[in-house]
């Protein structure tokens, strides 16, 4: 049998099966091997006879191959795939959720939507995997180049005797809203972005992570935010200690008590934007583009710093509040430490919370 193309020799068949109502929308097709029996990555070039993007979604036998399910759109340019990658088995990239047998839907435009599996509490397997390390390291480099930029920022906003002459408020929020865009755009793929420990505790409770990786993303984050914070006090240490070094305080006229809740409020509306843009649902029912993700994550970061500065300098992050108190280490950056925990904790439970029991209540299915 002939390969189906040059530049892919262990391509020999291709079962193509128009949807019903849109003869124009193929939705489905096999694809199948005579010698191997791992899934592998394809480079998309190989696939430019046919251009089109595959979403790997199960394992199939078929004719004495090993086969792969694959769902086709036309059109599409990207290579995904689902439960091939190490990362995706294991559960870091949470824009490539796994896909179990038997819980598929299909929405009105032919996109194969199926639920992910619940991640399990703890993989042995993560600890043995060179991805789960990587991922690891992702995150501690992330929140190493968050903390970076934004401490600098917040102290380039202090050192300035007038408010016309440095970028205020709004260029703290657009400093902290900015880099979440961009890092989650980069490390996305590789750790899911997350790059807060309320993120990650917030999908943990939604079972998108096992134990093992929550903790070890926390433990890196953390890590992270201390040396970005400790890298700008090495450069401008008289200044960071004169500047307070961006640590999270409670400002003059308010209570712990309005700390706390502008803690919680924030985080939550940070977390319930992850995963509504992150929702493998919407893709299917609503055309929503994952890829774009980043962006309505970092426009809530950047707004709810715009109103959560005046009280607590904005935490909604855990690994950013340990990061500058520990390198700051006065008492003040002490004094209430436990708010930038617990409020973020508490917000990213009721966020996961209300998706999973609201949100997404109703399982998706065709008429």
């Amino acid at each position: 049998m002939a390969p189906l193309s040059p530049q892919c020799p262990h391509l020999l068949s291709l079962d193509v099966r128009p949807h019903t109502t849109s003869p124009s929308h193929v939705t489905l097709y096999s694809l199948f091997d005579r010698d191997i029996h791992k899934a592998q990555r394809v480079r998309q070039s190989s696939l430019s006879t046919i251009g089109v993007g595959l979403f790997l979604v199960e394992e199939e036998q078929k004719v004495g191959f090993s086969g792969r399910w694959f769902g086709l759109q036309m059109g599409q340019k990207a290579l995904k795939m689902e439960r091939n990658d190490e990362d995706e088995r294991v559960g870091a990239n949470r824009y490539g959720e796994r896909q179990p047998t038997g819980t598929g839907a299909q929405s009105q435009d032919g996109k194969e939507y199926r639920e992910a599996a619940p991640a399990p509490l703890f993989e042995a397997r993560e600890l043995t995997s060179w991805s789960f390390y990587r991922a690891g390291i992702a995150e501690f480099v992330a929140t190493f180049l968050f903390l970076y930029i934004t401490v600098l920022t917040v102290m380039g906003v202090a050192k300035s005797p007038t408010k016309c002459s440095t970028v205020g408020v709004q260029g703290i929020a657009w400093s902290f809203g900015g880099m979440i865009f961009a890092l989650v755009y980069c490390t996305a793929g590789i750790s899911g972005g997350h790059i807060n420990p309320a993120v990650t505790f917030g999908l943990f409770l939604a079972r998108k992570l096992s134990l093992t990786r929550t903790v070890f993303y926390m433990i890196m984050q953390c890590l992270g935010a201390i040396c970005g914070a400790a890298v700008v006090k090495g450069f401008q240490s008289k200044q960071y200690e004169r500047l307070g070094g961006a640590a999270n305080t409670l400002n003059k006229g308010y209570s712990k008590g309005d700390g706390l809740g502008a803690e919680i409020v924030g985080t939550f509306i940070l977390v319930y934007t992850v995963f509504s843009a992150t929702d493998a649902k919407r893709n299917a029912r609503d055309s929503h583009v994952p890829i774009l993700a980043p962006l309505p994550i970092g426009f809530a970061v950047f707004l709810v710093h715009l109103a959560t500065i005046p009280i607590t300098g904005t935490g909604i992050n855990p690994a950013r509040s340990l990061g500058a108190a520990i390198v700051y280490n006065k008492d003040q950056a002490w004094d209430g430490h436990w708010i930038f925990w617990v409020g973020p904790f508490i917000g990213a439970a009721l966020a996961a919370l209300y998706h999973q029991i609201v949100m997404r209540a109703i399982p998706f299915k065709s008429k």
